[in-house]
This record gives structure tokens, C-alpha cells and sequence, in this order.
């Protein structure tokens, strides 16, 4: 019989183990947190020192912020920033309101079309259309060059309005009933009692959308021919991924010494990270429960 103490009626792991275990983590978070600190010590490095070090520096010896000032100085990143927080901010709000609305909808067994239009969803969500498919439709509704073409396609992620369902039914049926017999019409019962109930599911949900509109480049790539109107993501992909070289005339700072290329680049990329890790621990809290949704039963 092992004479190893228990806590909660689970017996302790061994020193060893308990040490390996350690090691294994410590390991796995240095492997996501020092790539990220370099990027970040990058962005804030002076020229020679970025020289010295190869293009990859850990720890900066002199900060500067040269980079952050070139790419917000009103060129392209500046411009490819607002058009990313716009798209994101009304996607968001448009495609949490059509998926809050069809979900509900759903969710009541009576309502009108309500087999048809949940066979479509989960249509939806087994087989994706394919790129020129989809591309012919955005160019047949005049959307392509338009803002309207990043947000329009992808309004509606089915696989969220399976969960938000999903959430919905499981809701207190007497609750809402109540609500009924009070005189309170569908519109009423959802917005006073369904989504104050719901905010767990919705926040994640919401940012769920909120990652998805702000990372997306694909999109973009597909449908803007114009690059004044591309996202950040895209400019990303071009003078980061791609190597391309930003001159003067795309930062926007002219008669300004140009900081490095490597420092512009790292400060595009965390320029492009730093929103996500922003919102995040204002969800963070409801992440855990929201995912769970519908998985566990009684």
C-alpha cells in the first residue's frame, strides 16, 4: 500500500515526478514566452545592436521606440490599422447579432422554418464552400473592393450557432414561460431574460468573431484589389512573411531617419498580437465556462 499523502482522496505524485513535471512546463512556457520577448526586444532595439546580435535581440540594451513612431506615423500600417479595427468592431457586432438572433430562433422548437433552417446550418457547418465558389458570389453582389466583403461572407460561423443553440435550450423553460403568461412578446424574453443569462457564451463567442475578423488576411487577399483598403494582417504578410522592404513613402514619415527593417517588422507583429492579448483577460473568466457549453449534461 502506498504511503504517499493524498489530497482530496488523490495520492500525491512522487518528488520525481513532480520535478519532471515541473521541468516539462517550465519548458513549454519558455518556448512561447522567449520568442515573444524577442520579438518585443526587437521592435524596441537600436541598430547596432540589432546588427551585433544578428537580427534577433533578447534583451535590449538601450530601448528605443523609433520603430512604433515610423509605423504609426500615418502610412500604411497606420492606415491598414483602422481598417482592421473597423472590420473587426463591425463585424463583430453584426455577426453577433445574426447569430444571437438565428440561434434563438432555433432554439424554439415551434418556431417558424425551424427544421429547414436548422438543416441549413448544419449543412453549413459539414461542407465549406470552396474559394472560387465564393468568390463568384461576392463578385456577382458587387462587394468586391469593398469593406463589406471581409464581413458579409463570414457574418455567420455555424458552428457558433450550434453552441449558442445549444446554450438557449438548455435555459429554464418555466423562466421564460413566466415571461409568456406575463405578456412578454419573443423580443422582450430575449433581451431580458435569455441574453442577461447568457453572457458567459456570448462572451466568448463574441470573441470567438473578434479574433477571427481581426487575424483574417485570406479574405483581403481574395477581394481587395486596392491596397489602401488592406487590413493589418495583410500588410503583415507582405513586409513581414514576404520580406518586403517598407520604405519612406509607405511609413509615412518623411525627412525622418528610417529605423531598421527587422524593428518594423517586429513592431508590426506586435502591433498585430497587442489588441487580442488586450481583450482577452476581460473574457478570460467567463472562457471556461463558455467553452463548456452543452458538454456536460444534468
Amino acid at each position: 500500500m502506498s504511503n504517499r499523502p493524498t489530497i482530496a482522496g488523490v495520492t500525491v505524485a512522487s518528488r520525481p515526478v513532480r520535478v519532471l513535471k515541473g521541468v516539462i512546463l517550465a519548458v513549454c512556457c519558455a518556448a512561447v514566452v522567449v520568442p515573444f520577448l524577442g520579438i518585443v526586444s526587437t521592435s524596441l532595439a537600436t541598430h547596432e545592436q540589432i546588427t551585433r546580435d544578428g537580427g534577433f535581440v533578447l534583451v535590449p540594451d538601450e530601448v528605443s521606440f523609433a520603430a512604433y513612431a515610423a509605423i504609426l506615423s500615418g502610412g500604411v500600417v497606420t492606415r491598414a490599422t483602422l481598417v482592421s479595427l473597423f472590420v473587426t468592431v463591425a463585424g463583430t457586432a453584426l455577426s453577433m447579432a445574426t447569430t444571437i438572433l438565428l440561434a434563438y430562433g432555433l432554439s424554439r422548437p415551434r418556431s417558424v422554418a425551424h427544421r429547414p433552417l436548422l438543416m441549413i446550418v448544419l449543412f453549413a457547418l459539414l461542407f465549406a464552400p470552396g474559394i472560387i465558389p465564393s468568390y463568384l458570389v461576392v463578385k456577382s453582389l458587387g462587394l468586391l473592393d469593398s469593406y463589406w466583403a471581409l464581413i458579409l461572407p463570414v457574418a455567420v460561423n455555424a458552428f457558433n450557432v450550434i453552441i449558442l443553440r445549444a446554450f438557449f435550450m438548455e435555459l429554464p423553460r418555466e423562466v421564460v414561460d413566466s415571461a409568456r403568461i406575463d405578456g412578454a412578446g419573443d423580443l422582450a424574453i430575449l433581451f431580458r431574460i435569455v441574453l442577461p443569462l447568457s453572457k458567459a457564451v456570448l462572451a466568448v463567442i463574441g470573441l470567438f468573431y473578434a479574433v477571427a475578423y481581426w487575424n483574417a488576411f485570406f479574405s483581403a487577399l481574395l477581394y481587395l484589389n486596392d491596397t489602401a483598403k488592406w487590413p493589418l494582417q495583410l500588410v503583415l504578410r507582405t513586409y513581414v512573411v514576404n520580406q518586403t522592404q517598407l520604405g519612406v513613402d509607405q511609413l509615412g514619415s518623411a525627412g525622418a531617419a528610417l529605423p531598421p527593417q527587422e524593428a518594423i517588422q517586429m513592431a508590426i507583429l506586435v502591433l498585430s498580437v497587442v489588441p487580442v492579448l488586450v481583450v482577452y483577460p476581460f473574457v478570460q473568466r467567463h472562457f471556461t465556462k463558455g467553452v463548456l457549453i452543452g458538454a456536460v449534461k444534468g
